[in-house]
């Protein structure tokens, strides 16, 4: 598989302590993992257990990261929101939904 045809998925992890980190990833499980092993971002380091909270396909490399700085902008109660009402894709949630 080509790079410009590999899926990205977008994810947020809750820390322990119930901050909500979101990044994105190709493989959701092994990025998960590294999280955990404290191989992933800094900002997780020491801020176990994690959970996985939510994910989605997010398309190419640059969708994904457009929409992660999308979500990253949000408040954390629309964070919870996003989390609590798991939309199949961002499309489907009404506080990313903005004219470009």
């Amino acid at each position: 598989m080509k790079n410009s045809e590999t899926t990205w998925f977008l994810y947020l992890l809750r820390t322990g302590s119930g901050l909500l980190y979101t990044g994105i990833t190709t493989d959701v499980a092994r990025r998960l993992a590294q999280h955990q092993s404290g191989k992933g971002a800094r900002a997780l380091r020491g801020k176990g257990p994690l959970a996985l909270v939510y994910h989605c396909v997010a398309g190419d490399r640059s969708t994904a990261l457009k929409w992660e700085y999308r979500v990253k902008q949000l408040s954390k109660m629309q964070k919870e929101r996003l989390v609590q009402h798991q939309p199949s894709t961002l499309i489907d949630f009404p506080p990313l939904i903005r004219s470009d």
